[in-house]
């Protein structure tokens, strides 16, 4: 019989390493978040077509971040991913960012295995695409209410681990 208290953990975090579950796939402009009291997905709002996700989006299981929810991930990957889906994935940095007055950091992700491109080792390696994502988390609320969003910043990959580790600190005095 299958154990059903078997629970994603976070990830191998000093291996650089998370485990991701996917929200909202990549140039979709539906607002889907996990409801952890439900365990279940749930469409919170449908976007203005212009703020469709510059790429996948999603979390890392058993952390929270300063917002109440769990830490959010940006998922770099040649191809949408569809919700639900989780993945093992490397750490590559980390997105600042503060929504309405609270800390809404974002982990920067590649799939861990990518057979087909595994070059992007950092953020440094995709310049165009840091770019469009400081672009995008900037404004995509302003057409509901301007100046509410900013990107404060971009971390390395012991910066990323560093809010990682604090965020499971997070979710385990919570329980």
């Amino acid at each position: 019989m299958p154990d059903f208290n078997i629970v994603l953990a976070p990830g191998d975090i000093d291996n650089g390493i998370v485990n991701t579950v996917v929200e909202i796939p990549q140039g979709s402009r539906l607002k889907v978040e996990w409801d952890r009291q439900r365990a279940a997905f749930m469409l919170d709002r449908v976007e203005p077509a212009i703020f469709a996700k510059p790429c996948n989006y999603g979390f890392i299981p058993q952390t929270l971040d300063e917002d109440g929810d769990e830490l959010d991930t940006l998922i770099v990957c040649p191809e949408p991913l569809a919700t639900g889906v989780w993945l093992e994935a490397k750490i590559i940095g980390v997105m600042k960012f503060i929504d309405d007055g609270e800390v809404d950091d974002k982990i920067v992700v590649v799939p861990m295995d990518n057979r087909d491109d595994d070059r992007v080792q950092s953020l440094g390696d995709m310049p165009q695409l840091v770019k469009q994502l400081e672009h995008h988390f900037t404004h995509y609320k302003d057409l509901k209410k301007p100046g509410k969003t900013v990107v404060s910043g971009w971390g390395d990959v012991d910066e990323a681990k560093q809010v990682i580790r604090d965020c499971i600190e997070r979710w385990s005095s919570q329980k």
